[in-house]
């Protein structure tokens, strides 16, 4: 496998995205890449894939500005790349909550590393003795790919679903560490920040979501395969394509 495929995302104020997408645009059809880059006011998504040389240096283009110095892509390799052309598309959101007072730049929410994670589900509690909840905030065709053992998810088709849904179950919530999870982050990250502004207790993001705990840890406590936006469709847990096993 040849082709190498990437994605982060980072919440930071961007007042130039129209300059960055003429930038990045010209960078990324001149590597050879494609994908998409998502820039709004709050921040940027990226997903590409192309040869290591032509990834390794977007990443250090990207990384160069001192916004995206921190960026930390995950990766996995496919045999062709999983898009047929190179889009950067300007946004609202980089992930549509239509909650406008959320800004994860200015604060984010507790995480746990996957290897803790993983420590947390193998003895049935945190390192205080309270009970995990695995709380899935993607939408419905995503967690029917694959999810973590026992996970609860609330049947959402767009993560706009989310707040109002889990208004309804803050009872769930009392005497357990909730863990949010998501694909690479993004949506359980504004989701965790989003149950600390309701009074949700004790509350962590699952750091760099299924894609990095797989990277870490393999497939432990979770079944199926993960949904990913892209032609692969998923990934099982060794980061490889599982292909038309899944359909949205």
């Amino acid at each position: 496998m040849s082709v190498v495929n990437i994605s982060c995302y980072k919440f930071v104020t961007l007042a130039d995205r129209e300059a960055l997408k003429a930038d990045l645009t010209a960078r990324c059809l001149a590597l050879g890449l494609k994908g998409t880059i998502l820039l709004a006011p709050e921040g940027i998504n990226v997903f590409l894939a192309g040869s290591r040389e032509a990834i390794d240096a977007i990443v250090a283009h990207l990384r160069a500005d001192p916004r995206f110095a921190d960026l930390q892509p995950k990766e996995s390799l496919s045999v062709e790349p999983p898009f047929k052309r190179m889009r950067v598309r300007l946004k609202k959101e980089i992930i549509t909550m239509k909650m406008p007072l959320i800004r994860p730049e200015a604060g984010r929410a507790p995480s746990v590393a996957a290897e803790t994670l993983k420590q947390w589900l193998d003895r049935g509690c945190d390192d205080e003795g309270h009970p995990v909840l695995m709380l899935d905030t993607r939408n419905d065709y995503e967690v029917a790919a694959g999810t973590f053992d026992h996970a609860v998810d609330y049947d959402i088709g767009v993560f706009s679903e989310f707040p109002p849904r889990l208004a309804e179950h803050l009872g769930d919530f009392a005497g357990k560490t909730v863990v949010s999870f998501c694909t690479g982050g993004i949506r359980c990250e504004k989701a965790a920040i989003h149950m600390q502004a309701i009074g949700v207790e004790r509350v962590y993001q699952l750091e760099g979501g299924i894609l990095k705990y797989f990277e870490e840890v393999g497939g432990a406590h979770y079944h199926g395969d993960c949904f990913v936006f892209d032609e692969r469709e998923a990934v099982s847990a060794d980061l490889q394509p599982a292909s038309g096993r899944v359909h949205r």
